[in-house]
């Protein structure tokens, strides 16, 4: 899954940026509004933290731009006010959440984890797909009954395909999702991965529908 945090305090973003990848999150940084709403124009999150208090435009200006631009990914609002219209104003404007400084940062992951959940119709930290059981609390694996030992990248690989409602995945996408901005990574790369985990799993569980991607088998035990 792919993270974009909007913080324009260094420390704190260095924090969350830490936290969330450790939590299997690929994370952009933005540390003002406008690269913030530039990034989350042209680029495909599946969540955004955003702080309110920004130079150069305000998170609240910038999440009604997101909005008006049909970015709707889910969005986590950060700021040192409790005031209740501020709260009020970030969700009538598209926000999903809301969580007053300071926080826990376990409060924010847990959080973060249930608004991408939501996103994709999911109630659970638990994924079923097939023979495969992800639980993404624990970052942990089973495949037809057994406990499966994956790196990072191979965990966020079989988060994200299972993410997609049993839609096939390009290698594009996927390079875009489990390596963001920083780190582009290419087909040749993903085909590696997957390879990688056929050899973990069975070649049954990855199916390659030729022209479209990558998707979960979804044949039960």
């Amino acid at each position: 899954m792919r993270a974009l945090i909007v913080e324009d305090e260094p420390t704190v973003a260095t924090d969350l940026r830490l936290a969330l990848d450790g939590a299997g999150f690929v994370v952009d940084v933005a540390q003002d509004g406008e690269d913030a709403w530039f990034k989350g124009g042209v680029e495909d999150y599946d969540v955004a933290v955003l702080d309110l208090g920004l130079p150069r435009l305000d998170g609240l200006s910038v999440l009604k731009r997101w909005r008006g631009a049909e970015r709707m990914f889910p969005v986590l609002i950060l700021s040192a006010r409790s005031d209740w219209t501020e709260k009020v104003a970030g969700i009538e404007a598209g926000a999903d959440d809301y969580l007053s400084k300071p926080f826990e940062m376990g409060e924010l992951i847990a959080r973060v984890r249930a608004l991408v959940r939501r996103a994709a119709g999911r109630a659970s930290s638990t994924i079923t797909v097939g023979r495969l059981v992800l639980d993404t609390h624990r970052m942990s694996a089973m495949y037809a009954g057994r406990p499966i030992r994956l790196s990072q990248l191979e965990f966020r690989f079989l988060d994200y395909l299972a993410h997609q409602s049993k839609r096939a995945v390009s290698a594009g996408e996927l390079a875009e999702h489990l390596y963001g901005a920083a780190e582009p990574g290419d087909s040749n790369a993903i085909e590696a991965l997957v390879v990688r985990v056929r050899r973990k799993l069975g070649m049954e569980a990855i199916q390659t529908r030729r022209g479209f991607g990558y998707v979960l088998a979804d044949d039960g035990p």
